[in-house]
């Protein structure tokens, strides 16, 4: 390191050369936070002369010191630093002889008396979880929640003989969501933006530019929360207010009521955004009315009538349980071990006693946290039991609610069995009369197989386009909630049973699902008319009909998916063997249209999932229903928990951070050709992922004089009118030979005139409403601009004046090349004719090809000669002769130019989602 008029020069891998004063630091503290903030400051060049924490406890030393001993840094460890109001002599001096030039507090609980706060050159400066002044003392991230602040953040003040009132130097703030809790705060934001802050605030003083901003008195609190008696729950209070106090309470000393007798603590409390499930009442002492034990936890009321829930209990006793087994706690009995669990259960002691190891003997009745444990013990645990039990995924709360080594091997055997898992998904459903049913439709994300709320609270309202009426509210996936759902498609892909499944079970469980769709198949149907505005029967048999095929096709594959191998050109005197494996890529991110809700979720995820991927699948914001139902299903399957997991909201919001996710390595998308190009983008600028699009179109339908007129007429209709023109494969212009021409256009126009438009329920429905309003509206100034033009406007073209986003079908003739209608995508049931001469076909193929769209095309003529020449040159990724939207479930489907690459359906999809990696030995 070069020195230059005391200034460090430090050179980073970036190439840039800058100067920074450094200066020579105690560090008075302790904790794993302590820790980081030294190790942080270290790496920017600063000198620690000196950690001063805190005697080891139980004979295990405290991080900070862990670390500090082993680079050799000077550690003492003074229990206490004055008596009586007077510093102690010797820790004075010890402190004084390391010569610090700065004292930085990271985390402090000793009392550190002034005349060594104002020892060094630069003072002293303390990291404090909170805003200052609006909350101070120990307990400021308590009261933060516990009073409803909407911000939280932390400051790095200078010290002084006041408590918490020194003049502040930095600060940083986040926002406080619905559901934080203390520790989601300091994980989430304290504790990592906490390091950076005080390394920063010691980087600032080192370059003397360090400001000193008094704080002010008005507005500061202070407020301690040091007894349990303190945090009884007065129950004359809102929702709000009660679940403000429970989670700013949690985990110490934690909120209480008395319940039949007995003083029980309340832990993980929520907002309840959703209809109140159903449960059995437990009276509580004081409460206005009684609390009900879900299936979900336990449901408290404020009151204003509105609800909270708890997710766990606490006794008197010590013992911890889901709030939902409370009518149940104690009744499990001993489970009897078989050998291979009493292996494990002995790689358990041998684990607790690596972490206790101030516990002489490691017996049945250990109490992991009598024993010294802390929640950071807890990590440990956790992750070690992964290691070392065939990948076991536990939560922190299983080592709470099991503290004693006995309790805590049971606990580990019944998951090792699969019977601590949930008997039953818990749904909370929507339930709406509609098509002489009730129909039930989930409505929050459904994560790692849960269906939750979105992250901070966040809903929407899904609007039945028949009527504009807002069917339900549903969750609005945030950035965290892609991240979660990220992390469980990943642990399931990498550590969970999908990933160690025989590729024949894998395809029972899909097999299973499709059975499931088409058992519920008029319910799924219904959903799909309400959200969607499908016509029923259309839904029936195709939006739901091909999604079961689909899932049934797939599961067909799962274990014939096959490498090769291949003659190699042999290295005498050895031999060579090479051959091919076809392996799944790992996560997925998949995001669907909203035109086919349904039937676009089977086309790519029954794809994914034969391969062996796991997947985070994004419907669209306006259809989310039948997705959400989808989840459900695919849990009662029997899908283990994060291979499926289904996000609604925005693409602004979740579909970007998917294509931007490092976690995720494939990404299949269907929707218009401007958002594929962002998302490619996205793909490509962060991990370089797999990506597969299927794009906009212009699909040109060309219609000969020799044709079966009955047919063309009727199924060219169907080409532009089916499922309300919001067909990805609609034929987007329709080319008729000059001799036909008026009669084609006479005979539409009245079949059009026979369709009736009306409720997608009622079953002699023709043609349902258009998807949402924006698209009708995008419509209606689509057929503006073709008039504008001097297109013809034969009939149609205005609004259905009724409620809803009713469209009629529209006839244009006399559109020219030019014209914005023969180049744009309408996506709606508007027929765009070209006249062409009499046997000119290779003009009308020019013409026909002249887009840069190829997704589909047609051709209606009696000459198969004809036929195949057009079919030859016609430049899409798919022709149909003489029918039209004939798709299968064994047929690839996809486009070319910008109508996206890659395919669905058929074997060709199943590589969208494999990876093949070849192998080569010598023997």
């Amino acid at each position: 390191m070069l020195l230059r008029g005391g200034q460090a020069l430090r050179r980073f891998s970036t190439g840039q050369v800058y100067f920074k004063n450094k200066l020579k630091l105690a560090l008075i503290g302790q904790s794993l936070f302590g820790q980081e903030v030294y190790s942080h400051l270290r790496k920017e060049g600063h000198r620690v002369v000196g950690v001063f924490t805190v005697p080891d406890k139980d004979g295990r030393a405290d991080p900070l010191a862990l670390a500090a001993e082993k680079d050799g840094t000077p550690v003492f460890k003074f229990p206490k630093w004055r008596v009586k109001g007077r510093t102690l002599q010797e820790v004075a001096e010890a402190y004084r002889a390391v010569g610090a030039e700065l004292n930085v507090l990271p985390f402090c609980t000793q009392f550190i008396p002034m005349d060594i706060i104002n020892s060094p050159k630069h003072g002293s400066i303390i990291y404090h979880p909170s805003l200052l002044p609006r909350h101070r003392g120990a307990s400021a991230i308590n009261w933060t929640l516990i009073m409803g602040d909407k911000k939280a953040g932390l400051s790095v003040f200078w010290a002084d003989d006041g408590l918490d009132t020194g003049p502040i130097l930095l600060q940083r703030s986040c926002e406080v969501k619905p559901n934080d809790t203390v520790d989601t705060l300091y994980n989430h934001f304290l504790f990592p933006e906490g390091i950076k802050a005080m390394v920063e605030a010691v980087q600032l003083i080192a370059d003397g530019n360090a400001p000193r901003t008094p704080q002010p008195e008005e507005g500061a609190t202070y407020e301690g929360i040091q007894r349990k008696a303190d945090a009884e729950i007065r129950w004359d209070q809102p929702a709000e207010v009660l679940h403000n106090w429970i989670r700013g309470h949690d985990k110490v000393p934690g909120a209480w009521a008395e319940i039949n007798g007995q003083v029980v603590t309340f832990y993980g409390s929520s907002l309840l955004s959703s209809s109140v499930p159903p449960g059995d009442a437990l009276d509580i002492k004081g409460a206005r009315q009684p609390g009900l034990v879900t299936k979900s936890g336990l449901v408290l009321f404020g009151s204003d009538g509105k609800a909270l829930m708890v997710r766990n209990l606490q006794f008197e006793d010590g013992k911890m349980i889901p709030a939902s087994q409370y009518f149940s706690a104690g009744e499990e009995s001993a489970v009897e071990l078989t050998a291979e669990e009493l292996e494990v259960a002995e790689t358990i002691k041998v684990i607790w006693a690596g972490i206790l190891r101030n516990v002489r003997v490691i017996e049945a009745s250990t109490d992991f946290f009598k024993s010294g444990a802390s929640s950071m013990d807890v990590v440990r645990l956790v992750e070690e039991v992964r290691q070392k039990c065939g990948g076991l995924q536990l939560q922190n709360e299983d080592v709470y609610m099991a503290p004693k080594l006995e309790d805590f091997i049971q606990k580990v055997v019944r998951k090792l069995r699969g019977e601590d898992q949930e008997a039953e998904l818990v749904v909370d459903y929507v339930s709406k009369e509609a098509n002489g049913m009730t129909v039930q439709m989930p409505h929050q994300c459904f994560i790692n197989g849960a269906f939750v709320d979105a992250d901070d609270g966040r809903t929407y309202g899904t609007v039945n386009p028949a009527d504009g009426s807002t069917i339900c509210r549903v969750a609005y996936a945030s950035l965290a909630d892609v991240d979660k759902a990220v992390a469980a498609a990943k642990d399931a892909f990498e550590h969970g049973e999908w990933g160690r499944m025989n590729p024949r079970e894998r395809g029972r469980l899909m097999y299973r699902l499709a059975d499931l769709l088409e058992e519920n198949q008029e319910e799924l149907a219904t959903i799909e008319a309400l959200d969607s505005g499908a016509v029923y029967t259309l839904a029936l048999k195709t939006h739901v009909g091909m999604s079961v095929q689909t899932f049934r096709y797939f599961a067909g594959w799962c274990d014939k998916i096959q490498g090769s191998t291949i003659p190699i050109n042999q290295a005498r005197p050895n031999r060579n063997l090479t051959f091919t494996r076809k392996e799944p890529i790992g996560v997925c991110a998949i995001i669907i249209p909203w035109n086919y809700p349904l039937m676009m979720l089977a086309w790519k995820s029954a794809a994914c999932l034969a391969a062996g991927n796991t997947l985070v699948l994004k419907p669209a914001q306006v259809t989310p229903l039948t997705a959400l139902k989808f989840a459900e299903l695919s849990a009662k399957a029997g899908f283990p928990k994060g291979v499926i997991n289904i996000l609604p909201g925005s693409g602004g919001v979740a579909g970007q951070r998917l294509s931007e996710h490092p976690d995720i390595r494939k990404l299949g998308f269907t929707g218009s050709t401007w958002i594929g190009k962002q998302i490619m983008k996205s793909c490509a600028a962060s991990n370089l992922k797999k990506v597969s699009l299927e794009l906009g179109g212009k699909s040109p339908l060309i219609i000969f004089h020799d044709c079966e007129l009955d047919k063309a007429v009727r199924l060219g209709m169907g080409a532009v009118f089916f499922n309300k023109g919001e067909n990805c494969i609609a034929a987007g212009r329709l080319f008729v030979e000059e001799s036909i021409h008026d009669e084609f256009v006479m005979r539409v126009v009245e079949e059009i005139k026979k369709m009736k438009i009306g409720d997608p329920l009622d079953r002699a429905t023709d043609h349902g409403p258009q998807n949402h309003k924006a698209h009708l509206e995008k419509l209606l100034q689509y057929c503006d601009a073709g008039v504008k033009e001097g297109a013809t406007l034969v009939c149609g073209g205005r609004q259905v004046q009724r409620p809803g986003f009713f469209m009629e079908p529209t006839v244009f003739t006399d559109v020219e090349d030019h014209m914005f209608l023969a180049k744009e995508e309408s996506f709606g049931p508007i027929m765009v004719i070209s006249k062409f001469q009499n046997g000119d076909i290779d003009g009308v193929l020019q013409r026909a090809n002249n887009t840069e769209y190829g997704l589909a095309s047609g051709v209606f003529t009696r000459d198969i000669n004809k036929a195949m020449y057009v079919s030859e040159k016609l430049d899409a990724g798919t022709v149909f002769i003489n029918t039209y939207n004939k798709t299968d479930v064994a047929a690839p489907f996809g486009g070319v130019k910008q109508s996206g690459f890659g395919k669905d359906l058929g074997e060709e999809a199943l590589n969208e989602y494999l990876k093949t990696k070849t192998v080569t030995l010598e023997y």
